[in-house]
Order: C-alpha cells, then structure tokens, then sequence
C-alpha cells in the first residue's frame, strides 16, 4: 500500500509501524474477579516504573546535572512510599476494580491531598504524585513513558505531534515521523530536520498500520506498508547508498568554512535541547545559533527554576568548551502551548500573545532566565537573542532589564561575563527599523521562518497554505539583503537561524549578500560546509 504525503525532510527509513497513542491512556473502571492477580499486575507494573525513572534519573545526570536529575530520585522514593502502595491495593482488594483505577482514582486522591496543604515543598509534590500515577497507568496500559510501547526503534505514525509531545520522545527509537496532520512548515517537521530522520505530513495512513513493516521515502513523500520484496530491496539498497554519502561528509570535519575564493562565513547549529549537543559536536559545528530554551519550559509541568536553568545552560556552555552558544530567551506561545501559563485561547495566536510579550509582561519569568543565562555565561561563550521583536521600546525595555539582573548578580558577588546581546529579525516591523536597531544591539540572527509567514500573510502551521508558503519569494530575498547591509552599517554581525539557513539553493546567494553566519540544523552542518567550499570553484 503506497499512501501520498508532503515530505518535510528527505531520506529513507526502513522499519515496523507504531502509532503513537500517549493519549490512550484512559482509564475506565473495570470490576474484576481475581483481586490477587490485579494486585500483582499492580506490583509489576511499581517494578517496571522504578526501573524507568532510575534509566531516567542516569540520562538527566549526564545532560541536566545532579541537581535536576534528582526529581528522578524523588520519585523513586514516592513510588515506594507505602500509604500509596497500601492505598492502591486497598481499592483493588476492597472494590474489586482493576488496576489502572485503583492507581488512578489513588493519583488523584493523594494529589489534592498534597495540594492543600500549607506547606510548599509538600504542596509541590502534588505534581509528583500525579506523574507517578501517570507512569504506572500508562505501563498498565501498555504505552511507554513518552507513548513508545515498542523496544526497538521504530516508524511513528501520529495524527499530529505537538511540541510539547515531542520534546519528550525518545528520539534514538525513531526513525521516521508521519503525521495525518500538520504543516511542512511546523515544529514537528523542524524536529525532524533537527535529528536528520526522513519525515512526512498529511499522509492518511491507515488505522490498522501498527506493527507492519515500512518505508518512508522523504524524497517523493511517500508512505509504503506492507511492501514486496522487490521494493523492499530497492530501498534498501538506496538507503545503503545514503549512508556512504553521509560518511563521504564526514571528511569535511575539521575542514574551514570557506568558500573556493576565501570568503569566510561562520556556520553554527540549531538545538532544541541539552541533548542535542552531541549531534552539534558530532557534525562539527563551530557554535550553537539557536539554543530554543522553551523547551525547557515544555517539558516540565511549572516553572523551571533558575537553578535548573542554570545547570542545563552551564551543561551546554561547558561542552561547547569555548565556542560560541546564543540562547534564545523564552519563545512560547502559538503552537507552543505550555498548560502552567494559562495563556487562555486566541483566534490567531501565531501573531498573539506570545515570546519576548510575555516576557516584557511577566518580567519574574524573564528575570528568572536571565539570571539562569548571566550565571552561566561564567562557564563558557554565550550570548542572548530576543525574538519576536517590533520596536524600539521593546529593545530598550530589555535592556533595562539586563542592567537590573546584572546589578542584583553583582550585589550577591555572582560572577558572570559581558556578553553579546542580539535580537531576531523575523517581523516585517523589525527588518524596516534594522538600521535603528542595529545601533542598540551587537548582532542579529534572521528567522526565516516566521519572517516569511509574516511577510506573505500566511500561517505556518495550516497545511492548506503549504503551497503558497514560498520562503524564495522576491520580498523575502530583498528583506534579508535589507537586513545585512543595515546591521554592517550599524556595526552588528549578521546571520540566519531560520530553517532557510540550510537551503543549499540559496548558500552562494548568503554568501554574496554578506551574511557573516548561517545556524542550521546540526543533521545540515557538513552538507553546507561541502556547498559553502564550493563556492567559486573554477
């Protein structure tokens, strides 16, 4: 069965089907009449969950630090604290229900126990609660801790990924991403650029794909269940021959961004991620161009603290051990939807409340970040860029903000470094005052993406307008050679993190309009590298 999609990145994936089903888990009351055996499908299930968080608990000490792996630990302990244990099989035994139930309706009771209560620490471990009630329900259910049942890695089949959903994947047991939904443009498809996996939207796959062998092929768009040897064999060996062009690349590492006739352009990688910082040194990037730290935020259930910002920022600039790293300050909102914020609805959100707004309006939230990053620039290159910028004011305001979080560091005797401050250019309002803007601030990074959605009047993420969304458009070209030679003029260094950075069509057209860096996804690194050194070749 050969099902048409829309292609948002290319390449070839071989493998068994899983459909993503995170929100199956839903619980129904089921009376049963073995009370022991539920019992003990309770007590696998405690066992299998503690073997979780501990797996857990070794992944986030090496990514996130001590401080931040010892939720894991935490509950660890609340998974084996017996008035829950004694409560759950108290509600198998007495009511004579199944096990997700008893866990469940024992989750919510003891969550607005914890919620109650006067005390904040034992306030916040409601949240705990209620995520071990989660885990257990949803190995009772058969769905993994992030929605992936199978072992092995796997072709996931979604109707559509949210980010918040797929922050939180294991992302070594994918191969593929097809989703019913979605746009070629959303963050999903980012996602899957970032870890170099063949992906596709809009493909109407099947209800009864699950566990049947797969090809995807990001090059036509194209889903293929259930193929005949001889497809099968045809793809393998074209996959085959993928990865010898991949290991080709891998000569370029150490090699100089330079073009044939000694134009230099500095080429860094987008991350979304601490994890993700082994792709970036794995491809042999000279920086990080984009550190989206929203995903800090989305993939917890509050706040994170500045602690806990801290050490994952100081993680990442100590790995990088000198190269630059630009983090871009809290960019929720849109699609990017966090529950503990309680943005509320909007009819167009992709131009609502949302990045450097809210942080202009809840200023603790922005402080909070900006200590976290000013800490850690301590510890190695970093710099700060604000995105969705409009004006002026805005500039100022957050300059006013840094000086504040700097004086209260230094009022403490925390000691952290100058560091390089830039804005996103990624509104048609920001690229026509850039020659303003230029004079406030020391460099801008371009994101293509929303600056072509802004500038062509057409949402990103409605896969109907994925036609229409052409990030070669005359006026976008025009706006980025704008944007160049007014922050040169103003003294800025300028580049491109937008997705258009790895456009190997339009690197000798970066080139000569004089872009001083381009930020691509780390899977892009050498594959520009190997365009940019080509460049001007006789």
């Amino acid at each position: 069965m050969e099902i048409k999609g829309k292609s948002v990145f290319k390449g070839i994936a071989i493998g068994k089907i899983e459909i993503y089903n995170k929100g199956n888990k839903t619980v129904v009351r089921r009376s049963i009449e073995d009370s022991a055996a539920e019992v003990e499908r309770f007590e696998q299930a405690k066992q299998e969950a503690g073997t979780q968080l501990a797996a857990l608990y070794e992944k986030a000490l090496k990514e996130v630090g001590e401080v931040n792996a010892a939720i894991f630990e935490v509950h660890q302990m609340m998974l084996e604290d017996q008035d829950f244990i004694d409560a759950i099989i108290g509600i198998i035994e007495n009511q004579k229900v199944n096990a997700e139930y008893a866990v469940a309706q024992t989750g919510d009771n003891f969550a607005e126990m914890f919620a109650a209560m006067d005390d904040d620490y034992m306030r916040a471990r409601s949240a705990d609660i209620k995520d071990i009630s989660e885990r257990l329900v949803g190995i009772l259910c058969g769905v993994g801790a992030d929605g992936i049942r199978s072992e092995e890695p796997i072709i996931l089949l979604a109707d559509d990924l949210a980010p918040s959903e797929t922050v939180q994947l294991d992302k070594s047991k994918v191969l593929s991403f097809v989703t019913r939904h979605g746009s070629a443009n959303s963050h999903t498809a980012i996602l899957a650029r970032t870890m170099n996996i063949p992906a596709l939207v809009s493909a109407d796959y099947p209800d009864d794909a699950e566990g049947k062998t797969a090809i995807v092929d990001g090059y036509e768009g194209i889903l293929i269940i259930d193929p005949p040897v001889s497809v099968l064999e045809e793809y393998t060996s074209r996959l085959n021959k993928d990865l010898e062009e991949k290991a080709l690349l891998q000569e370029l590492k150490g090699k100089e961004n330079v073009t044939a006739d000694g134009r230099k352009i500095n080429l860094y990688a987008n991350i979304g991620g601490v994890s993700d910082v082994a792709s970036v040194l794995a491809n042999d990037a000279s920086g990080i161009g984009l550190f989206r730290s929203e995903f800090l935020y989305l993939g917890t259930d509050d706040y994170p603290t500045e602690e806990q910002q801290f050490l994952a920022y100081r993680n990442v600039a100590e790995t990088m051990a000198g190269k630059k790293v630009i983090i871009r300050t809290l960019d929720i909102g849109a699609d990017k939807q966090v529950d503990y914020f309680n943005l509320g609805n909007e009819d167009n959100p992709a131009m609502g409340y949302r990045a450097i707004r809210i942080c202009l309006d809840r200023p603790e939230i922005f402080k909070t970040q900006l200590r976290a990053i000013y800490r850690a620039s301590y510890y190695g290159n970093l710099a700060i860029m604000f995105p969705m910028i409009i004006s002026m004011s805005e500039v100022k305001r957050i300059k006013e903000i840094v000086e504040e979080v700097k004086a209260s560091l230094r009022e403490e005797e925390i000691p952290f470094k100058e560091i390089e401050l830039g804005v996103m250019i990624e509104t048609p309002a920001a690229v026509m005052i850039s020659e303003e803007l230029a004079k406030e601030v020391d460099f801008f990074s371009i994101g293509t993406n929303d600056l072509t959605q802004y500038t062509l009047a057409i949402d990103r993420q409605n896969a109907k307008l994925d036609s229409f969304y052409d990030s070669h458009h005359p006026a976008i070209l025009k706006m980025l050679k704008m944007v160049v030679d007014n922050g040169h003029k103003g003294g800025c260094w300028v580049g491109i993190c937008g997705e258009l950075g790895a456009d190997l069509t339009l690197t000798e057209e970066f080139v000569n309009m004089g872009f001083d860096e381009l930020s691509v996804s780390p899977s892009m690194v050498l594959r520009v590298r190997d365009k940019i050194r080509k460049i001007g070749a006789k």
